[in-house]
């Protein structure tokens, strides 16, 4: 099992350090490069190599910081997207190699919230970006929905007990929109209460398990009868695939609840 400790990044990022005890590390979506140098300063630790998922700011902006502070890092990132300084661009099957780690990541094509999102699985954790979040999943920007959800149905067939690293501390709110599709989903109102009791410690929701996540995401639950129920009240109509259900409730989201 992978060491990954997280960095608090903005108001709710996580910028993920995967680590082997061996003082090389590898820096997932590093949108600020203060906090992971200092982390790193005081752990003793050096870069490896850096793992993009998307182009947007809050996961790139701390790219050049850090690579100017450790030159021989390797930048790894998505093929299809519009990034400086990736020495290695990466699509679909593509395992990486990383100097002084045994951590050698497959990567996944999950486009959908960015046209050409990556994530990176292996060691039974998936590093995901924005693609799903705990309890929800991120918003359709220049990717599309179909897109989207085609990711996601990727994702909820990998193992359930895949720890799922996504790159924000979104929990509960999402977890109040999933109330609004499934408000007697017992799993789901357990799963409230336990977030809360962590966040009133300020203790980290993040990782979660795709298991926990089948049962409480609507995002992933476009073919239960439940939810395809409150997405066809909402939109007034029956709807007739789980992509169709899957569009409504991402819009339905975001036009009722964000």
């Amino acid at each position: 099992m992978l060491q990954v400790h997280g960095v608090e990044a903005f108001d709710d990022n996580y910028i993920w350090v995967i680590e082997e005890g061996n003082g090389m590390v590898a820096i997932v979506d590093p949108g600020d490069a203060d906090p992971v140098l200092s982390y790193l300063q005081k752990s003793g630790q050096q870069i490896a190599a850096i793992l993009i998922t998307h182009k947007h700011y809050d996961h790139v902006g701390g790219v050049a910081d850090l690579k100017a502070n450790f030159p021989d890092a390797i930048v790894f990132g998505p093929a299809h997207e519009p990034i400086q300084g990736i020495d290695q661009r990466l699509e679909m099957g593509d395992t990486i190699d990383i100097p002084g780690m045994k951590y050698q990541p497959e990567i996944m094509d999950v486009p959908g919230h960015t046209e050409g999102h990556i994530a990176y699985k292996g060691e039974g954790a998936l590093f995901c970006g924005d693609t799903l979040f705990a309890c929800g999943c991120g918003r359709v920007f220049s990717g599309s929905m179909s897109q989207l959800h085609h990711s996601l149905m990727l994702i909820a067939d990998l193992p359930g007990d895949t720890l799922v690293y996504c790159a924000h501390e979104y929990t509960l709110d999402n977890i109040g929109f999933a109330k609004w599709v499934e408000p007697d989903n017992q799993y789901l109102l357990n799963r409230e209460i336990d977030t809360r009791q962590a966040r009133d410690k300020n203790i980290p929701t993040v990782p979660s398990t795709l298991e926990i996540e089948l049962k409480t995401n609507p995002f992933l639950r476009a073919n239960i009868h439940v939810v395809v129920n409150a997405a066809e009240r909402y939109a007034g109509k029956s709807l007739e695939t789980a992509e169709e259900v899957f569009t409504t409730l991402r819009q339905w989201k975001d036009r009722e609840y964000d």
